[in-house]
């Protein structure tokens, strides 16, 4: 927590420098404007202006790239953000695997229902009979977690 606070303390000092940038320049324009204007002191508001101006122009690339580097995913100490991002994806992926298994479970319902309408001969023969909601759901083996025999035996 203590970087993200620097981080922001660094840009209220660049914040600090650029009010001081605009305070030069405004200085020497405005002796540059006098009638009897002196010289030496727009030149010396004018050197404040540009080592100002140099000293935020790098302070702010620097920040520019830290914030480049943390928002586009790039390992960096101190953030979640990648994997944050990943875990979201994960989810997301689970679920669009359920509603899938969901409608191919409606469709294949929906399949026995017409099969045992049309056929319910067939349907009976098959033990699939009138009450076809008394059946056994056997989900795929594939989408199943293992048990521990299961590992204890690939071992």
């Amino acid at each position: 927590m203590t970087a993200h606070w620097e981080k922001i303390q660094e840009l209220d000092s660049i914040e600090k420098d650029v009010i001081t940038c605009i305070q030069s320049a405004g200085q020497a324009l405005q002796e540059l404007s006098k009638d009897k204007s002196n010289v030496k002191q727009a030149e010396i508001q004018t050197n404040q202006f540009l080592k100002t101006l140099s000293s935020v122009e790098s302070r702010l690339h620097t920040q520019i790239n830290y914030l480049t580097q943390v928002s586009t995913g790039q390992p960096h100490e101190g953030s979640g953000y990648a994997s944050q991002k990943v875990l979201q994806m994960a989810w997301h992926r689970l679920e669009h695997v359920r509603s899938r298994i969901n409608e191919l479970d409606n469709l294949k319902s929906t399949q026995i229902s017409e099969c045992a309408v049309r056929a319910p001969n067939l349907a009976i023969g098959m033990g699939m009979g009138p009450n076809m909601n008394a059946m056994q759901h056997h989900p795929h083996p594939q989408l199943m977690p293992p048990n521990n025999a299961d590992v204890q035996n690939s071992g």
